[in-house]
């Protein structure tokens, strides 16, 4: 039997609600040139109190030595397995999700970045300097414009937060079997748009047309000149976590992916803020709504891509002064953890395990003295795949029935 189909055999509804509080891409690195890792070099004294009295250990987001981008490393947490089939889920429609595009069955997305390219057309910037959300906006306007009268597919820009878009193709016979445009580096040039499979390649040509109007319509901008595409992706068909585990479920994220892979799992997204202060204003607001909160912090992330740990350092202090807040509203079981880890030093989302501190009144409690990768290692949960934390949580929250006689 599949771990999550003993789950939802299992589960059955209490009076006790579950936090899961997600530090986006919180784990990082001890190196000759970074002794400490963000989590180490922050001062914690609220999450090092609530690591005296919970279980501690390390999650594996999607195998050993694999790299899960955002939307695995969630399905993950929310107990789905990341590399069956049927929850592999492109990030284009999770974006899409995430910022309430209607959607039909046939329609295609993309997740899109703004990028900087020199004169030679090789990429000097994946993230186009993270332009501001208006200037996406801006941009966007122009590239709908351009694409009005384009022939083959209706072709739509969306903007997202700062350089990101999502990309929608509407018309028949459409297939996601598109490969990435982006090259995940610099100093070469975008990808053309290839099909992965033969029912992608009408799909594929009219995206390689779409890119050449994009690119003209934006050669101009001193920062967002070229267009990168990942994700390309339709609709998922997931099974609902409200019904798998019994649950009402709230989801408090401030960006749109992290709102789409919620959206895709049967969750309410409530509209919140995006830093923790105005998180927990949003939670507290709705606390009666739900039995189970996925809250959701994105700067850990940010400044671990951008390989700033004093930044990181930083938003985990953030999050630690707020914690206060969250305790007083006596969650019966609370997690803290990440999708993945993102160590400054790497710049980029990494295969490490993430740690992760479980706290309710029937933990183990590992005594130890700090939350950190280090007092992660040495906890009683040790290692284990992210997709079994859910199944803690419920066990935590006195959710599941006893399995046999």
């Amino acid at each position: 039997m599949r771990h999550l189909d003993l789950l939802a055999r299992l589960a059955r509804p209490a009076d006790t609600k579950i936090v899961l509080l997600v530090l986006d891409g919180v784990g990082d690195l001890a190196t000759a040139a970074q002794p400490e890792t963000a989590l180490e070099a922050a001062r914690t004294p609220n999450l090092d109190a609530l690591a005296a009295r919970a279980s501690l250990g390390r999650i594996v987001p999607v195998a050993a030595g694999v790299t899960p981008g955002s939307g695995p490393g969630h399905l993950a947490l929310f107990g789905y397995d990341p590399a069956a089939a049927e929850n592999d889920i492109g990030r284009g429609v999770l974006e899409a999700l995430g910022l309430g595009i209607p959607l039909g069955p046939d329609d295609v997305t993309a997740r899109g970045n703004f990028a900087t390219a020199g004169a030679d057309g090789k990429l000097t910037d994946r993230r186009a300097g993270r332009i501001p959300t208006e200037e996406c906006q801006r941009i966007c306007a122009r590239l709908n414009q351009a694409l009005a009268d384009f022939a083959g597919a209706r072709v739509e820009v969306v903007p997202g937060e700062a350089h990101r878009f999502v990309l929608v193709l509407r018309g028949a016979g459409l297939s996601a079997a598109v490969d990435d445009t982006d090259p995940q580096a610099l100093g070469v040039p975008p990808l053309p748009p290839r099909a992965t499979a033969p029912a992608g390649e009408t799909t594929a040509a009219i995206v390689a047309r779409a890119v050449v109007v994009m690119e003209r319509a934006i050669a101009a901008e001193p920062k967002a000149n070229r267009v990168l595409l990942r994700g390309f992706s339709k609709l998922p068909h997931l099974r609902s976590m409200a019904e798998l585990y019994r649950l009402r479920l709230g989801a408090f994220a401030g960006y749109p992916l992290y709102r789409g892979v919620a959206s895709a799992c049967g969750m309410e997204v409530v509209p919140c803020g995006k830093r923790i202060g105005e998180i927990l204003e949003t939670v507290a607001a709705r606390w009666s709504d739900f039995d189970f909160f996925f809250l959701h912090v994105k700067q850990t992330d940010q400044a671990g891509e951008d390989g700033n740990l004093a930044a990181k350092v930083a938003a985990i202090e953030e999050v630690d002064a707020a914690l206060p807040r969250l305790l007083a509203l006596a969650p019966d079981v609370l997690a803290v953890t990440g999708d993945h880890s993102t160590p400054a030093p790497m710049k980029a989302h990494s295969f490490h395990p993430v740690p992760v501190l479980v706290a309710s009144p029937v933990a183990f409690a590992d005594r130890a003295e700090r939350f950190d990768e280090r007092a992660a290692i040495a906890g009683h949960l040790g290692t284990f795949p992210s997709r079994e934390l859910l199944g803690l949580l419920l066990a935590h929250a006195g959710r599941l029935e006893k399995y046999g006689a």
